[in-house]
């Protein structure tokens, strides 16, 4: 379903992605995972189209990204991106944006009316469904997005840091069941960067490892484990992979010498 080919990129100077291979299967949930600063958001821009690499390229369904306007619109119906910081239109109310992304989807109008209304009751914004958006805290900003989100029914769902924002606990946990439900069906891919290692772990079929400016694994988090010489949970993995120090630096921290 997707397929990022030797793609590269940099800022400047600063080279962020190096010759990076990634394939992602359709009905695969794949978590991206790295150091901050290391990429993740940067390979989700060129997924979706919002940054052009400056080597390689995308295909989305065996559509080229960026090959010509008429495959790009293509592979946009098919897509749906959530960023770590969305842009909401402040004027409309919250039912007028959801109404908007889902006919832009094309979205069936009995189909899309009902959905909205679950939406709402899922993420408790119905009491906030005819007001305006500015009104709204941030985190009601963040599940608002989300909605935005889901109620495309895009089969490909590419999500930055969806956990995060100020979601409450509930929030947080409808999330997290959608998610699952999305990751057991075999019509919907997901690709998702986060950082919280609880969350990617019960979620993920499969966990890419940025460090550097490499795809170091993408693997299960039992291959993973292997890779790593470790049983241990997705934290402790991860730092084994990435920061094999990270413990000796605690140690370190806390062992300072005595005046």
């Amino acid at each position: 379903m997707i397929n990022v080919a030797d793609v590269s990129h940099h800022y400047g100077l600063r080279p962020v992605l190096s010759h990076l291979d990634l394939r992602v299967s359709r009905g695969e949930l794949v978590a991206i995972m790295g150091p901050n600063g290391v990429g993740k958001s940067t390979l989700l821009g060129v997924i979706t189209g919002l940054i052009a690499p400056a080597k390689g390229h995308v295909e989305i369904n065996g559509l080229r990204r960026r090959a010509s306007e008429g495959t790009e619109l293509q592979i946009r119906r098919q897509m749906v991106f959530l960023p770590d910081h969305p842009w909401l239109p402040h004027q409309l109310t919250v039912r007028e944006w959801l109404l908007a992304v889902g006919q832009l989807y094309d979205v069936d109008a009995d189909r899309l009316m009902d959905h909205i209304g679950r939406l709402l009751e899922l993420f408790q914004l119905t009491e906030k469904g005819d007001a305006p958006i500015r009104s709204c805290s941030n985190g009601q900003k963040k599940k608002i997005a989300i909605c935005g989100t889901l109620v495309t029914d895009a089969p490909i769902l590419v999500l930055d840091e969806p956990f995060t924002g100020g979601l409450d606990p509930s929030a947080i946990l409808a999330l997290r069941r959608v998610l699952k439900h999305l990751a057991d069906r075999e019509d919907v891919t997901v690709v998702m960067a986060s950082q919280i290692p609880e969350m990617v772990e019960h979620l993920a079929h499969r966990i890419a490892v940025l460090s550097g400016t490499r795809l170091i694994a993408c693997d299960t988090l039992d291959g993973l484990r292997a890779r790593a010489d470790c049983q241990g949970a997705l934290p402790e993995v991860f730092e084994k992979l990435v920061h094999p120090r990270t413990l000796e630096h605690i140690e370190h921290y806390f062992n300072r010498p005595k005046a």
